[in-house]
């Protein structure tokens, strides 16, 4: 019972002086439960309210902090078991792998439309990578058929040579080869996310003298529809 007295009058002391429940249950061994009937009488002082507002923030900032870090890490650790799961990939599965991307991003024959040429366009420089890989080294493609255009905001005009130097490295082609670019209105209210620095706009590649091309990957794709049995 004494012992009980001096944790109590030891736990007060130390609320007085504006400490907070968990630093003063670091000297008082109770339970949160005693502590909060010991000194819910207790009034801090605006001074101390702002000293447990400011640690409380702190607190805060520091324990999203952690779950962000384990987050990355767990994120890391999966994505890492995923890398490991592709091995060697083939030349027919880099055939197949170019007609999805193809199937999901490349321009369309249309029956209004005839003729219409193999054109892509993303804005991710991995695809464009895959794609260019796909056309030059599946198909053959000469590199001298291939036409670019880079679509871009007008917002960022004062960033074209950055933008074309950028693409110029990742599709591996001279600069001189990036001089097409058409640029899009600006809308004042937006929603879009591309507006800092590591916008780069999107990139369509066009090949020459290609609506057999085309026509010849629309049969391909009809091919994975029959052979996966989705139709």
């Amino acid at each position: 019972m004494i012992t009980k007295i001096k944790e109590k009058k030891r736990a007060i002391a130390l609320r007085k002086q504006g400490f907070s429940y968990s630093e003063i249950l670091e000297h008082v061994p109770v339970t949160k439960s005693t502590l909060s009937e010991w000194l819910r009488h207790i009034v801090l002082t605006e001074k101390q309210k702002e000293r447990l507002a400011d640690k409380m923030s702190v607190s805060s900032k520091l324990g999203a902090q952690a779950k962000r870090e384990k987050r990355i890490r767990i994120t890391e650790e999966i994505k890492r078991k995923a890398r490991r799961e592709i091995k060697k990939i083939s030349k027919r599965e880099l055939w197949l792998m170019g007609i999805m991307l193809y199937w999901a991003e490349g321009a369309k024959e249309k029956e209004w439309r005839p003729g219409s040429q193999t054109e892509f366009g993303n804005s991710d420089p991995r695809m464009i990578k895959l794609y260019l890989k796909w056309l030059i080294d599946v198909l053959a493609i000469s590199r001298e058929r291939l036409v670019f255009k880079i679509y871009i905001h007008e917002n960022h005009k004062h960033r074209l040579t950055e933008v074309k130097k950028f693409w110029s490295e990742v599709t591996g082609f001279d600069i001189s080869k990036l001089q097409q670019v058409h640029f899009k209105k600006h809308k004042i209210k937006t929603n879009r996310k591309n507006i800092t620095n590591k916008y780069h706009g999107l990139l369509v590649i066009r090949v020459r003298a290609s609506s057999s091309l085309t026509r010849e990957i629309a049969g391909w794709v009809e091919g994975v529809d029959q052979c996966s049995g989705i139709v």
